[in-house]
């Protein structure tokens, strides 16, 4: 072969080599390009609700709630297999088996650590945040919650759903929840509206305000609080108070405090002074259900419901 033409060949073969090696190299760009933009799209941001901003690389898949009622809210997720531990309140079967870490407010830091999460869900309501503190200096990232009116708990179903990556679930959660307080609203329409204590302890009195989630739940129940004045979330406030407003009926939730039975009612002073007790028109709700602010409020609404409607509540189906 003529050494011009063995030149020509040399040359165009490293021509093709090269360019074959640039195709190479932009291929292998354009895939870590795509690669980043990838990771970038599945960094999640949420704001808690004591405004810090939580960064996660993509959906939690290891959670510890300190909250029962966002715990039971991710239960009705679908994602109860992302839960890892729960706390000694929590009663909901799924997690029943899980370790516990102990109190929502007070739980075992190391317990939490060692179980490796994700993402640990707390109070926002704890004014210590202490073990926020302490988490979040270990490097775990921590989503506070506030838990005290409706819409905390639409909002606080949003933002586990951004979290959890479960964003069309929880838009079907709070889309079924609306249903539910719609249809209790609806069936106690036209019914005559009872005042009502709701005894959320008894020594010293306390109930729930208006602007709390039991305190909304009554309302959309059918019942008129005695105490719907108040601006405090949680009033304590005198039993001279409540005997002179004179509630057609006490609701007590029962479960939490043994103390908040009729009989022990009657044999309290003062409290069997009460219209309410002497007749004893008094009724009971589950304290689990009624103090839990999360997925499941539309049922605690037919629970209220049934106790202060009976009779309206016999003929519901659901």
């Amino acid at each position: 072969m003529p050494w011009r033409m063995i030149a020509t060949v040399i040359i165009a073969t490293a021509i093709v080599a090269c360019a074959s090696e640039t195709d190479a190299r932009g291929a292998r760009s354009t895939a870590t390009s795509a690669a980043s933009a990838a990771t970038a799209d599945s960094t999640l941001h949420v704001t808690d609700d004591n405004g810090h901003v939580v960064t996660l690389p993509g959906p939690a898949h290891r959670v510890i709630s300190l909250i029962p009622s966002a715990t039971e809210s991710i239960i009705a997720l679908g994602a109860s297999d992302r839960i890892v531990g729960r706390t000694r309140y929590d009663v909901a079967p799924q997690v029943a088996s899980l370790p516990n870490v102990g109190g929502g407010i007070d739980p075992s830091v190391e317990a939490i650590v060692a179980l490796h999460p994700d993402l640990v869900i707390a109070w926002n309501t704890d004014k210590r945040q202490i073990a926020r503190a302490k988490l979040v200096a270990l490097g775990v990232p921590v989503f506070t919650m506030r838990t005290e009116d409706t819409t905390d708990v639409f909002r606080g179903i949003a933002n586990l759903g951004k979290l959890l990556g479960r964003d069309t679930s929880a838009r079907r959660v709070v889309a079924s929840i609306h249903r539910d307080l719609d249809e209790v609203r609806r069936s106690v329409a036209g019914q005559p509206t009872p005042s009502v204590f709701y005894v959320v302890y008894n020594d010293p009195p306390m109930t729930a305000g208006s602007k709390t989630f039991i305190g909304q739940l009554l309302g959309i129940a059918g019942g008129r609080s005695i105490f719907a004045d108040l601006d405090a979330l949680w009033p304590q406030v005198p039993l001279e108070e409540i005997i002179r407003r004179d509630p057609d009926l006490l609701v007590v939730p029962i479960g939490e405090f043994k103390t908040n039975s009729l009989e022990h009612l009657r044999a309290r002073s003062g409290w069997r002074d009460l219209r309410a007790v002497r007749e004893g028109h008094v009724v009971t709700v589950p304290s689990d259900l009624l103090s839990r602010p999360g997925a499941n409020i539309g049922e605690a609404a037919r629970a209220l419901r049934t106790a202060m409607h009976p009779t309206l509540a016999a003929g519901v189906t659901r």
